[in-house]
């Protein structure tokens, strides 16, 4: 069963095209992550699909809804989680919950059971009394997403949900949605940090509004079909000036006091190795290694 289908839908905002013809496929119980930087088209997209903004052109259908004529529909099915989620900080823990509650006419009865098991996934349990303004940035999203899941949404729409929240919270919060999945609940997330896509089933790569590319993440890394060279260096700056005019190198990044140097075949990494050493730059190790998302991702750009 698909979950989220898009026919071609686009959004324009006067000159400016921010979501172009997209087409996308998810299905039922799948984890699918929208992965772009700041501008790309991520949260116009998310809104299109919450039936809060009308699409230029084209057309969306989420749990079987038209966004274009049964949008009120729609946000009875879908938990939705802007980047700035409404929470109230004036409100406790449970305020927020309750309110949530009756904003989606959960019925009275059901909802104990619901409550305590949402806040004891969470671990929101021995907070219920304190105060949303007074929670960290982590257990504001995880609140968020109590308050998304309330009234069982069969989408979750999650929009950069751990933007600016620490490691350890990130990792909790994808915890929190692996256990979602084994309720065949649909996630469809959006984020900038590649090191979540990775954990994504299928990923598209977003840029200014157009899928670039889409699969598993491991089959979007292998999609370069070139070998990638990863050298560490204290001058790494200098390695990259260097090696980016070197003969059969096709891109070079840096992460750090590390380069990934594409290559147009594996035979050249030695000769790379040896130009590097021959202009005096230190090198501290150097192997082959996959491409990373991100080197997908820069490459696929700049062609």
């Amino acid at each position: 069963m698909i979950a989220i289908k898009t026919a071609n839908l686009t959004k324009s905002f006067d000159d400016i095209i921010a979501v172009d013809r997209l087409n996308l496929e998810i299905k039922q119980g799948e984890l699918y992550g929208l992965v772009g930087p700041d501008g790309s088209g991520k949260t116009t997209t998310m809104r299109l699909l919450a039936a809060i903004l009308d699409p230029t052109s084209g057309e969306a259908w989420v749990a079987g809804h038209s966004v274009l004529t049964e949008g009120e529909r729609i946000k009875e099915k879908i938990g939705y989680m802007s980047q700035r989620f409404g929470l109230y900080e004036d409100l406790t823990v449970m305020e927020n919950i309750n309110f949530y509650a009756d904003l989606f006419e959960v019925p009275k009865k059901e909802r104990p059971p619901r409550i305590e098991r949402l806040l004891g996934f969470s671990n929101l349990a021995p907070f219920k009394a304190r105060l949303a303004g007074q929670l960290s940035g982590g257990m504001k999203q995880k609140l968020g997403l109590a308050c998304a899941l309330i009234h069982t949404p069969e989408v979750l729409l999650l929009d950069e949900p751990t933007n600016g929240v620490d490691p350890v919270s990130r990792r909790d919060f994808w915890k929190i949605l692996y256990g979602l999945l084994k309720e065949k609940v649909t996630i469809f997330i959006s984020t900038a940090y590649l090191d979540e896509a990775e954990r994504c089933s299928r990923i598209g790569l977003l840029h200014k509004g157009r899928i670039l590319t889409e699969d598993t993440p491991v089959n979007v890394k292998n999609a370069l079909h070139s070998p990638m060279l990863e050298v560490w260096s204290d001058d790494a700056r200098s390695a990259e000036k260097t090696a980016s005019h070197i003969e059969g190198v096709k891109n070079v990044s840096i992460y750090g006091d590390r380069l990934h140097i594409l290559l147009e075949k594996s035979e050249l990494a030695d000769k790379v190795v040896r130009e590097l050493l021959s202009v005096g730059i230190k090198i501290r190790d150097h192997r082959m290694v996959l491409p990373s998302l991100e080197d997908v991702f820069i490459e696929m750009v700049k062609r």
